[in-house]
């Protein structure tokens, strides 16, 4: 039956004799086959015995079985049919129920597959799955690595905006480097539709009163305000309904942040949030309450409720002043640590006499501060994402309110966490404290997000426009829930009572993962030359520190069509819900050294188990569909 079903697809269009290697192409795709156009034209040479650039039919024929029957396949094929020719229902059942885990209505599934990847009519209707049906199932999006319960939001949402992590981007206008590059709207679109929550505005006074978005006293080029508001108005909530939060870097003049405002309110209309919720006083609310929501933050006067009761007045004109201490006093935290430092979570009572101590300490020590003038306008506008300078986290304790955010660069973020671990946690469970890359990064390279999340951090700001390692796996982590931008803590960065602490390996059972690296399919290839790469795979843990790992197959020789490996790695995973997984693919070269080919990274908790393909993404985050790793996952939980 197979071959006739074969012959019958396929000869009309060796009526006219041998076929050419475009045609080659489109008769793979009519059978469904995905292929790529580098790998079909190595193929097709290969195939190709008088080198006259057309093939016969029995020609084709050993090209389609080359990229369709791969070997590894019909080894898992031959296991479960009793004949080697066909499947049963009841084979399926079981390969589905004993290898791909379906453990609910497995017998459902198995019809479904059948009916939805079975090519041949009447074994179809028998209900059986021929080899073309199998690898076809195989091959589909059914069998990929991410669970299919994590394309949907199905977390709850409904936790204030602090329990969660939030995809947040850095210098957003920016698409190449931070000195003399090109501002682009192209940079808001692509972090938005990215799903990218959290966006940056660098505000200036422009001319004819339209104030600009640029990378001041640098050489980057100009946008007007209002252009970006548009855009942004436009793709806010095209790839998720959640809140997006607007970071202005404010440097206008009072009569231009009144500008601001007129636009943020004109352009956004009832998308912007402009006043507290009813329900949500003195708490912060949920992404569900501010579902289709803009938030502004920016400096605040006053409180909330003198905000609210200003509603509907005319502020044009009202300017107040803002005093905050200067960058100077940036490292008080570690100068004068000794009152912080014997703090303990548990023991509250000697509370009053750090008040005392703080407010004597403020007395003694003359503080150096600076002013601005604020428009009332825009100040009205801020709700609860009020930007907060932050000072220690003894300051916090006893100042800061529920609507009050913090900015802190890396490097410092990086010492706090170093010193004060216990601390730093328990300040991001209940303040959204964002860290944003260090100023000398010109080049608007990017550090390692991982070590912020491990803390609780809710908005890690990466330069979106910079591909490499740490978008790698800000795409990977937010590929959850739906790749909405907002991803729940885990609970025990969350719960008060929690005294995690990400460099302590937790007391319970760990996590063991066993991934076999089966195989290669139609590898990315970087020269259309050849397709002899010597190819090798990395497989990467980041996490918690215990759970930073990797390891490496062997390399597999000029072979970047079919490289099978058939090698098993094992990883003790102590802290899963923080866990990602990254593959990468290289091609090893001896004088250049080892060349990226593609990666994929995933949470570890969206992780299928069972025979699954790992689609592969280029360095800037595009697919490179069809080229994936064939693996089989393994874990208990």
């Amino acid at each position: 039956t197979e071959t006739k079903w074969f012959w019958s697809k396929i000869q009309d269009e060796f009526r006219g004799g041998k076929i050419n290697v475009e045609k080659t192409q489109k008769l793979l795709e009519k059978l469904d086959v995905q292929c790529n156009t580098i790998h079909v034209k190595h193929i097709f040479k290969d195939n190709d015995r008088l080198k006259q650039g057309r093939i016969t039919i029995e020609e084709f024929r050993a090209i389609y079985r080359t990229i369709v029957h791969r070997q590894e396949i019909i080894e898992i094929f031959n296991a479960y049919s009793e004949n080697r020719k066909i499947l049963l229902e009841n084979n399926l059942v079981q390969f589905l129920t004993q290898e791909q885990y379906a453990v609910e209505m497995s017998r459902t599934i198995a019809i479904e597959i059948i009916q939805k990847y079975e090519p041949i009519d009447e074994v179809r209707r028998e209900r059986q799955m021929s080899f073309e049906g199998f690898a076809r199932y195989m091959d589909s999006p059914e069998c990929l690595l991410f669970k299919h319960e994590c394309k949907r939001v199905y977390q709850d949402m409904t936790h204030p905006l602090n329990d969660y992590f939030i995809s947040s981007s850095h210098n957003t206008y920016l698409i190449s480097d931070q000195l003399v590059g090109p501002s682009d709207i192209w940079g808001y679109v692509s972090a938005l539709v990215k799903g990218c929550r959290c966006l940056e505005i660098d505000c200036w006074d422009g001319a004819q009163n339209e104030p600009v978005v640029y990378h001041g006293y640098t050489l980057t080029s100009k946008l007007l305000f209002k252009t970006v508001i548009q855009a942004i108005n436009k793709y806010a909530f095209m790839t998720s309904d959640y809140p997006v939060v607007l970071s202005l870097e404010n440097h206008c003049s009072p009569s231009q942040q009144e500008v601001l405002a007129d636009h943020l309110q004109t352009i956004f209309g009832e998308s912007l949030l402009a006043d507290i919720l009813d329900d949500y006083p003195d708490k912060l609310p949920s992404p569900e309450a501010l579902k289709f929501k803009i938030l502004v933050k920016n400096k605040k006067i006053g409180t909330l409720k003198e905000t609210h009761e200003r509603k509907g007045s005319d502020k044009r004109g009202k300017v107040e002043e803002w005093e905050e201490p200067d960058d100077e006093e940036e490292e008080d935290e570690f100068k004068d640590s000794t009152a912080s430092d014997n703090f303990s979570l548990k023991d509250n009572q000697d509370k009053e006499t750090e008040v005392k101590k703080a407010i004597s300490s403020k007395l003694f020590k003359k503080k150096k501060t600076r002013k601005l003038k604020i428009a009332l306008a825009l100040s009205d506008l801020v709700i609860y994402t009020k930007a907060e300078k932050f000072r220690s986290f003894q300051h916090s304790r006893l100042y800061q309110q529920f609507n009050e955010n913090n900015s802190i660069g890396e490097s410092r973020a990086r010492k706090l966490s170093k010193l004060k671990v216990q601390e730093f946690i328990l300040h991001t469970r209940k303040f959204i404290t964002r860290i944003y890359p260090k100023a000398t990064r010109a080049d608007s390279s990017n550090f390692n997000p991982q070590e912020f999340w491990n803390i609780g951090c809710q908005m890690v700001a990466l330069n979106f426009q910079t591909a490499g390692l740490p978008m790698d796996l800000q795409n990977g982590k937010f590929l959850d829930n739906g790749a909405s931008g907002y991803i729940l803590k885990p609970q025990f960065l969350r719960d008060a009572q929690s005294n995690f602490n990400p460099n302590i390996i937790r007391d319970g059972n760990p996590t063991t993962l066993t991934i076999r690296l089966i195989s290669g399919i139609q590898l990315p290839l970087n020269s259309a030359s050849s397709n002899k790469a010597d190819t090798s795979v990395i497989i990467e843990v980041f996490g918690v520190p215990n759970d930073q790992t990797k390891q490496q197959t062997r390399v597999i020789k000029k072979n970047a069509f079919s490289p099978r490996w058939n090698e098993t790695f094992t990883f003790i995973i102590h802290v899963p819900e923080l866990a990602l997984i990254r593959f990468v693919v290289e091609n090893q070269g001896l004088i250049t050294g080892n060349e990226f080919l593609g990666q994929y990274t995933i949470p570890f908790l969206c992780m299928n188990k069972g025979y699954r393909r790992v689609p592969l993404f280029s360095r800037l985050g595009e697919s490179l569909e069809p080229a994936s790793l064939f693996v089989y996952v393994w874990y208990i939980q």
